[in-house]
């Protein structure tokens, strides 16, 4: 079972976390996160904060000469932009401010938005790190794309692999993580115009994992079902309102014989489905598909010009300025790919256990053999 915290505040000294439960021997060292840590910051229409924070992870313990040790993994990512001294005191729409005001019996909006913000998403991306390690070993890979940013959608096709889904991102569309050129073209326009009106935009994002066994998680129990347990992570991302599993959204609209996954088997492949509309989950559990699912984040409030009521006074007062995103939805793909990447090496070591990787590997072959067999 793989437990984690996060701790730091926005413009604080330091994102601080901590992972247990990644098992020992798998190679681990600091230039692994630079990567995925970049791609956080990847988007046309990130604010002006994309300028100024590297987000280098350094590791401080759970692991020597490269290797996990099976021990917590400690990391830390130093802020670079670490000045507030301003109070505010009227919350905007949108925000935790006021909710988080009233819970906490406090007047000085920033201490709610120092903690509420999306910045701590870097370290959970920095956390995912371990875990992507872990699944990648067993064969899993992922991808995270931009599927829609306002009203405009991109094209994606269901047919390609996430390898050369890969190469399609590295050569057409890494800023946007589409390879769409026309839906690219448009984003860019309609980003433009948000920028000159000070208006903000949403969108939708689509993940991918394949080579993930039938199995993971579980039926047994609400809280051991890997769709509930992904839902939860996915909402838990700042701004992400809805989650759709597969077509949970168009299949819901069809007669039962149109809405689920024939079964077929072949000596090659085992058992396989022709269609996927489950998205790779049934019952709460893994059924052998690829896995997919989307999330839809809402337009940001950060940028909006208007007004509110100040907290005590209770007068109508001009909202004050706030450095945001225009649009952040490549950012929330990664976010949403990360903290699904931990929910499922969870699963696998929930399955599978072990304290060492060769443990782990060795019951997740026996089991494969089984599930051929079967």
């Amino acid at each position: 079972m793989l437990r984690y915290l996060t701790a730091g505040e926005s413009h604080g000294k330091a994102l601080v976390g901590i992972m247990e439960g990644i098992p020992a021997g798998i190679p681990l060292s600091e230039s692994d996160f630079s990567e995925i840590m970049a791609l956080r910051w990847a988007g046309y229409g990130r604010g002006a904060r994309k300028k100024i924070e590297t987000d280098r992870v350094e590791i401080l313990s759970g692991t020597r000469n490269g290797i996990t040790l099976g021990s917590p993994i400690a990391l830390l990512i130093d802020n670079k932009s670490t000045s507030i001294t301003k109070s505010i005191t009227v919350p905007r729409p949108g925000h935790a401010d006021l909710a988080g005001a009233i819970k906490f019996e406090t007047y000085d909006l920033v201490n709610i938005r120092e903690r509420a913000s999306a910045r701590e998403t870097a370290m959970r991306v920095a956390l995912s790190v371990p875990a992507r390690k872990l699944i990648s070993l067993l064969g899993v890979e992922s991808i995270a794309m931009v599927r829609r940013i306002g009203r405009i959608s991109a094209s994606i096709s269901d047919k390609i692999s996430i390898a050369d889904m890969k190469v399609c991102l590295r050569e057409h569309g890494r800023a946007f993580l589409s390879y769409d050129k026309k839906a690219i073209k448009k984003w860019i326009s309609l980003i433009d115009n948000a920028v000159v009106t000070g208006d903000t935009l949403g969108g939708e994002a689509e993940i991918w994992f394949e080579g993930l066994p039938a199995g993971l998680g579980s039926h047994v129990h609400w809280d051991r079902r890997l769709d509930a347990k992904i839902a939860g992570a996915l909402m838990s991302i700042p701004a992400v309102k809805a989650v759709e599993m597969g077509q949970g959204i168009d299949r819901s609209r069809e007669i039962g014989r149109k809405a689920h996954d024939e079964i077929q088997y072949s000596d090659e492949r085992g058992y396989w489905r022709p269609t996927n509309f489950s998205g790779g989950l049934e019952g709460g559990m893994t059924n052998g598909e690829k896995l997919i699912f989307r999330c839809f984040m809402k337009p940001l409030p950060g940028n909006i010009n208007g007004f509110s009521i100040e907290l005590g006074t209770h007068e109508t007062k001009p909202l004050s300025e706030n450095r945001s995103d225009t649009v952040a939805v490549a950012a929330m793909a990664i976010v949403a790919e990360s903290v699904a990447a931990i929910e499922i090496a969870g699963c696998f070591l929930e399955k599978f256990g072990g304290d060492s990787f060769y443990e782990l590997q060795t019951a997740m072959d026996r089991y494969k053999k089984h599930a051929k067999k079967m």
